[in-house]
């Protein structure tokens, strides 16, 4: 059993995470570094596969072609909006690659287990799934720890492959950049832009069959 202080401590983690972007040139302790990864390890595995790696990067050089990569991939997909959503979407940071002391690459083996793991034999994405669930983990340790994680999603997963040396059937799920930051927003980034607003809760949830019942049946 939990206490209620420990129920509130875990409910403010969740609602205080951010991704961040910006970040202050500070070493980050070693052993809090330590501590998030352990914690992505207890993720939850589906099969018990876990199939997560992790790729800490920390050479200036090697960022600075991850940062490339990523800047490459944002400017072209800036092409699939138009006018002032695409000078948002451009206005969309990914310096964080450089500023942060460190980067952590976070990787998905499909073999891992073998051709037949209990659950992935029915759903082949459950080991991305399960991937997705440590780097939840590693997010919500990294925020207890005082500090700011962001998830760089622009890139093309080869330009990753070649620049880590990732062998070709390993799945680059994640490029983590991880460090402390001076401003950390008290809602998400593109909710304070006006980018997007967070779904009413209540107009997603069904009673038993997709879009029926009401939400107050069940909460």
């Amino acid at each position: 059993m939990f206490s209620e202080q420990e129920k509130e401590a875990l409910y403010k983690v969740i609602y205080t995470r951010r991704d961040i972007r910006t970040f202050v040139d500070k070493p980050v302790p070693s052993e809090a570094i330590s501590r998030i990864l352990n914690a992505a390890h207890h993720g939850p595995s589906v099969g018990f596969m876990q199939p997560w790696n992790f790729i800490v990067i920390t050479n200036e050089a090697v960022k600075a072609r991850l940062a490339w990569a990523a800047d490459k991939e944002r400017r072209a997909l800036a092409i699939h909006y138009e006018e002032n959503r695409k000078e948002e979407f451009l206005n969309l940071k990914v310096e964080g690659l450089m500023q942060a002391p460190l980067t952590i690459c976070v990787t998905s083996d499909p073999t891992r287990g073998g051709s037949h793991v209990l659950g992935r034999n029915s759903i082949p994405e459950m080991d991305l799934l399960s991937t997705a669930c440590a780097i939840q983990n590693m997010w919500l340790a990294a925020c207890v720890e005082g500090l700011a994680l962001g998830w760089v999603s622009f890139y093309k997963k080869n330009d990753v492959r070649d620049i880590l040396s990732i062998p070709p059937h390993i799945e680059p799920v994640a490029l983590l950049s991880i460090g402390y930051t001076d401003h950390y927003p008290s809602k998400p980034i593109l909710e304070l832009s006006n980018w997007a607003s967070r779904r009413d809760l209540q107009g997603l949830i069904f009673h038993d069959t997709w879009g029926q019942g009401r939400a107050e049946d069940l909460i």
